[in-house]
């Protein structure tokens, strides 16, 4: 196995300064923080780090900030663009800085050419050319993405340097569809926080959490009960997390995520324009859940 994907991984948000810049400082701040919590790894660069919003560059510093600041965990750099070569260039370049694998989603801005076949092809040409293995990263479908097909994502499982995929669609039937039609050493990690326990019972190896941000404790230690037969701790912590993640990280996206880890004594900060701070009814409502789940008082 080129790289073992077992555990709970941190999809990083990014701070800004106060001017708009990433602010290195903070975000190695975060992953100071998050690195002695049982969790398996981050992955930078992904939807909850507003990745499609940062140029070329911050996106590689951001990478080798994580590396140094968490050699020891694994790194994960989302790397996927709307051509095969800009992912291509950027896959190798996430390698450079000490990426483990890259996750990369399917381009989607030419929606209606986008063909299994077009998809098949973009996807092996990523992975001949990647340094480092890849992750296919099945983008939740509220955002502008494409389905894809399960008869793909088989064919997918066979290539030697694809590795697993990341499923965000929030239906626990759909993980273990991919679980059934894959290869046997094809890696499934969910993307709901609300669904880690079911997804590790219906065969996922683990998670990438945006809830995972405020609560990484809860969510390493889900894992690791679910692995040791402890159903019933595992379900008392699921149900911690579930409302964290419906209602702030599916309920409110970046806004909220960030917003919650400021509450949190993190950093959270604006998000990058166009993409607007959350607004004061979904503050409140923040607030509350965190509250409700221990995590700060009123």
């Amino acid at each position: 196995m080129p790289i073992d994907l077992a555990g709970v991984h941190i999809p990083t948000v990014t701070p800004f300064s106060p001017r708009g810049e990433v602010d290195l400082d903070a975000f190695e701040a975060n992953l100071h923080a998050w690195a002695a919590s049982g969790i398996r790894g981050f992955v930078v660069g992904g939807s909850t780090g507003e990745a499609l919003l940062l140029d070329a560059a911050e996106r590689s510093n951001s990478w080798a900030a994580a590396r140094e600041v968490a050699p020891d965990l694994a790194l994960i750099a989302g790397t996927g663009a709307e051509s095969t070569r800009t992912t291509v260039r950027m896959s190798r370049a996430a390698a450079q800085a000490g990426a483990d694998a890259v996750l990369v989603q399917p381009p989607a801005f030419y929606r209606g050419a986008m063909t299994r076949e077009a998809l098949s092809d973009h996807y092996h040409a990523v992975a001949d050319a990647s340094p480092v293995p890849v992750i296919v990263y099945q983008v939740p479908l509220r955002m502008s993405t494409l389905d894809l097909p399960l008869g793909l994502l088989a064919e997918l499982s066979e290539h030697d340097n694809i590795v697993g995929v990341k499923d965000s669609r929030g239906r626990l039937e759909l993980i273990r569809d991919i679980v059934d039609a894959t290869t046997d050493d094809f890696q499934v990690l969910v993307g709901s926080g609300a669904l880690l326990q079911s997804a590790l019972d219906a065969g996922a190896v683990g998670g990438i959490l945006g809830v995972a941000n405020l609560v990484p404790e809860w969510c390493a230690q889900i894992h690791a009960a679910q692995g040791r037969g402890d159903a019933e701790e595992a379900a008392r912590l699921q149900s911690r997390v579930a409302p964290l993640h419906t209602g702030i990280v599916g309920g409110m996206g970046v806004p909220g995520v960030k917003h919650a880890l400021d509450l949190l004594g993190r950093a959270g900060g604006a998000p990058r324009s166009p993409l607007r701070p959350l607004a004061e009814p979904g503050r409140v409502e923040v607030m509350r859940l965190l509250s409700e789940a221990g995590l700060v008082s009123n």
